[in-house]
Formats: structure tokens, sequence, C-alpha cells
């Protein structure tokens, strides 16, 4: 059998979707762009703060309903540093590597948010250190969890 050439076709594929957030995460998007401001609740029976927000207090299984402003800063409680490249679904474009995706637990918060993390040497994180929501410009949000492009660690560790 006589080899021949592989034939290549690279196409550029539009598929189009939308998708909802419901209304607890609407609120706290809608916040997120317009204001740069990150929006939780709270349950009305154990008093605990979720962010993202929740429509159902997993222990107690009630709906939250107090809004909660919560602050950009917070502790690192766990994250991984990634090495292996990527398709990033919100750019079609390779993840530049390395880059920290982090559980960040912001202050007056009970539950974790994850994100990405501005530091990738393993040596200078741990679990505890200080972050900082760094939000994208006015102008340039539009009301997805990349308004917030990252969090920058801090020196000084939490207690």
């Amino acid at each position: 059998m006589e080899k021949s050439e592989l034939l290549h076709l690279q196409v550029v594929v539009e598929l189009p979707y939308r998708w909802a957030a419901g209304r607890n995460g609407s609120l706290m998007l809608k916040a997120l762009r317009d204001e740069k401001k990150i929006i939780g609740n709270r349950c009305p029976e154990c008093r605990k703060v979720y962010v993202p927000p929740r429509a159902v207090c997993g222990p107690c299984f009630i709906a939250p309903d107090e809004t909660v402003e919560l602050p950009a800063t917070g502790i690192l409680a766990g994250y991984s540093v990634v090495n292996y490249p990527f398709i990033d679904p919100e750019t079609g474009e390779k993840r530049p590597v390395p880059y920290t995706y982090g559980y960040i637990q912001l202050d007056g918060c009970d539950s974790y948010l994850s994100h990405f993390v501005n530091e990738t040497d393993p040596a200078r994180l741990s679990p505890g250190l200080r972050v900082e929501a760094v939000f994208k410009p006015d102008g340039e949000r539009v009301g997805q969890m990349q308004d917030i492009l990252h969090f920058k660690v801090s020196e000084e560790k939490g207690g």
C-alpha cells in the first residue's frame, strides 16, 4: 500500500449557546458587572453565608433569605498549580501554563469560591495565605465570573 499525504482541514465552527445562572447567581453576576461587588446569601436557620449564592442551604434545606455583600478579600484554602495546557472554553485558545486554581474562602463566608490565583510558584503558596480579588476595569465587565481576573496573593498569612 502506497503512503499518501494526509488531508488536513481546519474549520471554525460557531456553537452559540445561552445558559441561565438562576435568580441567585444572576444577582451575584450583576453585582460583579455593575459594582465590582461580590454578593452571597445567608441561611436564616444556621446563619451560614454562601458564595456563589445558593437556592437552598445544604444542611438546613431552607432557602437563604438575606443577601450579603462580601469583601473582595479572604484566604487561600487550597490550590492546584496546573502545568498541562487545555483549550479554554471562554476564549477557544490554549490556556497559558502554568496557572493556579484556588479555593478561596472570602472573609465572612462559610463556603469556597473556585478561581484563578496570580501566583504559580508552589514554594510561595500555602493554605491560609491572604488573597484579594482583582477585577476587570470598568466598561470591560460583562456579568460572568471572569469579571474577577484572579485573586492576588498578599504577603501575610491569615490566622
